[in-house]
């Protein structure tokens, strides 16, 4: 196990040791301590490694991850796992603005609550929430899959397209052609799933299931009022 003190080597070289993992490298299994809110750490990375960061991280944490496994065991920052493309991203506290924000693959699991435009632009991202969302959530989400446990803000879903939202708690409002639709057999599996993918267990009886109404997809000049 590589062991990284950031009160000792700065992020850029942390950064840099990260890029620089060869393909099938044993250097797979990193402790990163005293990250002490600091940005941009372990971002960019692009092989099969398990980071674990043990305390607060600032903003992009785990943005463009590919492969890799992280870990932060603390809050983080906003614009967590930005454009994440493969791997996993976890974080056992709360998340700032942004988590996931075009997320083409992956997993992003936040354990407590997550602020505003959580999920926006998701191209394929799953994202699991612990606790509540803030507003304009999933804002423009095309594909992927948003899980709610706790409540989600005004403007959920806004022009959304193709994604799968999820909530367990209430909604303050829904965004420009979102609608609640029906959850079926397979939309409950599709959600244990993600649950368990995520560690967290919850009752999927009480989720309801929102997505596109598909009103907008194409410009009409009678929904004008609605873009």
């Amino acid at each position: 196990m590589s062991a990284v003190d950031l009160a000792e080597i700065s992020v850029r070289e942390l950064n840099q040791r990260l890029h620089d993992l060869a393909p099938g490298a044993n250097e797979t299994e990193w402790t990163i301590s005293n990250p002490r809110g600091r940005h941009a750490i372990a971002v960019g990375l692009d092989a099969p490694a398990n980071l674990h960061i043990d305390g607060h991280v600032g903003y992009y944490c785990g943005g463009m991850n590919k492969q890799a496994s992280i870990q932060i065991d603390g809050n983080a920052g906003q614009g967590l796992a930005e454009n994440i493309m493969s791997g996993t991203v976890h974080c056992t506290g709360n998340a700032s603005q942004s988590a996931g924000a075009s997320g083409h693959g992956g997993l992003v699991v936040v354990e407590g609550d997550a602020s505003s435009r959580c999920g926006i632009s998701m191209k394929g991202v799953d994202i699991v929430v612990g606790g509540s969302i803030g507003h304009f959530s999933a804002f423009m989400a095309q594909a992927g899959h948003l899980v709610v446990c706790g409540d989600a803000g005004d403007g959920l879903g806004d022009s959304i397209y193709e994604a799968f939202i999820y909530v367990g708690g209430n909604v303050g409002s829904l965004g420009a052609d979102c609608i609640e639709k029906e959850m079926t057999d397979a939309h409950r599996q599709t959600l244990a799933e993600l649950l368990a993918k995520a560690g967290i267990e919850d009752d999927i009886t009480r989720f309801r299931r929102f997505g596109s109404a598909r009103e907008l997809y194409n410009f009409n000049i009678d929904n004008a009022g609605n873009y």
